[in-house]
């Protein structure tokens, strides 16, 4: 089992791999296999580089991000831009059915809303929208857009447990999946932060997913 300095150590490595992280401007702090990330980025972007950089570590239990972005002059612009800017992205490259999200925006941060057919638009969505310049933040991804169900209780635990045991990194005994109207609910304990990640993953990626609730916690 690492140590939390053998943790930060590998964090910061792979801060330092990823071209659009500033890691001079990124502290990075491990307690008891918590990883939390401070300081500043240049961009959402940015920021949402350090956090995936983060998770690709082996022993990261848990992730806390603490940063602010502090735009460059250049680089800022009104709400009302953005909301056009995000709105036109939407439509150019997810290939969603006009008005099937709403985009609000204040002082940078896009707030979203509506309902997709697959969670893989949601990534979509989040992939177009990191890049636009001007973007501290977006919200709304999980809380506000759902999915669409689609598919019995039954058949979507089936498949996510049939997921989670081709995937040999989770201990899928030991985690239990229940289905609810669309809402899946994951309990039991997983060795670290990456498998807890997997194993969400996972049920997000089972279509007819509307939500996914991680009560997990980690095998001492």
């Amino acid at each position: 089992m690492k140590t939390d300095e053998e943790i930060q150590k590998d964090v910061i490595t792979e801060l330092n791999f990823d071209l659009i992280v500033n890691q001079a401007e990124i502290g990075v702090e491990v307690k008891n296999g918590v990883v939390t990330l401070t300081g500043h980025a240049s961009n959402y972007s940015e920021k949402w580089n350090a956090k995936i950089a983060a998770q690709r570590v082996a022993g990261v239990k848990d992730l806390v991000i603490d940063m602010d972005i502090i735009l460059p002059e250049t680089c800022r612009r009104t709400d009302t831009e953005i909301t056009q800017f995000v709105e036109n992205i939407l439509r150019w490259e997810t290939f969603l059915p006009e008005n099937t999200v709403k985009v609000t925006v204040e002082n940078g941060l896009v707030k979203l809303s509506g309902e997709v057919e697959w969670e893989y638009q949601c990534l979509l969505i989040i992939e177009a929208i990191r890049h636009v310049t001007g973007v501290t933040g977006v919200t709304g991804l999980i809380d506000n857009i759902k999915l669409k169900p689609k598919t019995g209780s039954n058949a979507i635990k089936a498949v996510i447990e049939a997921t989670l045991k081709r995937r040999s990194r989770v201990t899928v005994q030991n985690i239990q999946v229940t289905v609810q109207d669309g809402e899946v609910t994951l309990t039991g304990n997983v060795l670290n932060w990456s498998d807890r990640y997997l194993a969400t993953l996972s049920a997000w990626n089972t279509p007819g997913v509307s939500n996914v609730k991680d009560h997990m916690g980690f095998t001492n």
